[in-house]
């Protein structure tokens, strides 16, 4: 099973705002969708791995992301609901997507935030890629995304995203895909 995370950073590398992203791209959250929901195997379905204030951040009409299983890393309380797990680290959360049924159900695990969870799984021997949505504008962020180590990780193409820069909104912005070496 590989580690993927999926990420979209401002140009000071700030991934979020008082608990919200900071800015709208209907476009990167097509591609989000579409990279997190597609397996090879039509009988597989992805995880979506993510610390309990990435998951309070999504809108609880949106909870949990559909088509996916949901873990959330939390030492505090348990997420009772419906094709959501609660995990006390991603050690634990990767030890039991190792075990039946998951073993048979999960193609691919992908980390959605925020920023101890991404830095943590950077460093998780499974680690494979990140997808990083670079917006070319600064925003005011209070959660930043850790420096992705060039001696580490080397960029790399995807069929499945976007080459070229898009604009949206008047935000310009690109996708590069970064794989471990």
């Amino acid at each position: 099973m590989k580690l993927n995370l999926i990420v979209a950073t401002a140009s000071n590398m700030g991934i979020g705002f008082q608990g919200t992203i900071p800015w709208r791209l209907k476009k990167d959250m097509a591609l989000f969708a579409k990279l997190t929901k597609h397996t090879n195997d039509t009988n597989k379905q992805n995880a979506v791995v993510m610390g309990r204030k990435t998951w309070e951040s999504i809108p609880e009409k949106n909870r949990p992301l559909s088509n996916r299983l949901n873990i959330v890393l939390s030492s505090l309380q348990q997420i009772e609901n419906k094709n959501t797990l609660t995990c006390k680290s991603l050690e634990s959360a990767m030890q039991l997507l190792q075990t039946p049924p998951y073993l048979d159900q999960i193609e691919n695990i992908w980390i959605i935030g925020g920023a101890s969870v991404y830095k943590e799984a950077m460093e998780h021997p499974s680690c494979h890629r990140i997808y990083v949505t670079h917006i070319l504008k600064d925003f005011e962020c209070d959660v930043f995304m850790p420096a992705i180590d060039p001696a580490k990780f080397s960029l790399v193409g995807d069929s499945k995203v976007p080459e070229g820069t898009e604009e949206e909104n008047g935000i310009s912005f690109n996708v590069k895909v970064y794989e471990k070496v």
